[in-house]
């Protein structure tokens, strides 16, 4: 069966969220969400990810050795906030899961197929 990675797109870098955003309240979404991603056996992994800043980035260099650079290797608006992997028959199947990944989380997410 086709996995899909379904990527939770988070706006700015770091800092609290606005006041109008009910955290506590997208948890509890989230958290069913997943709980039904399972019973339905769709779910595969899921993970939330810390802020961009904490990032460290690894470039093979020609010598053989690897440059260490801390932080993001891409300066953006947005950035890859957290992800779920499902196990679905088809694309279609993973849009709907996306459409409720996207309802509970408040945010945008991109779905993509991996290779097989």
């Amino acid at each position: 069966m086709p996995q899909y990675l379904l990527t939770v797109i988070q706006p700015g870098q770091g800092g609290p969220p606005p006041p109008e955003v009910d955290l506590d309240q997208i948890v509890r979404d989230v958290e069913a969400l997943n709980a039904e991603m399972k019973r339905e056996g769709v779910w595969v992994f899921a993970g939330g990810l810390h802020d961009p800043d904490t990032a460290t980035v690894l470039r093979p260099q020609d010598d053989g050795d690897f440059l260490v650079t801390d932080g993001p290797f891409a300066e953006g608006k947005e950035h890859m906030g957290g992800f779920t992997i499902i196990s679905v028959d088809d694309l279609d199947a993973a849009l709907a899961w996306g459409r409720r990944v996207s309802g509970a989380t408040t945010l945008p997410i991109e779905v993509r197929p991996f290779r097989h």
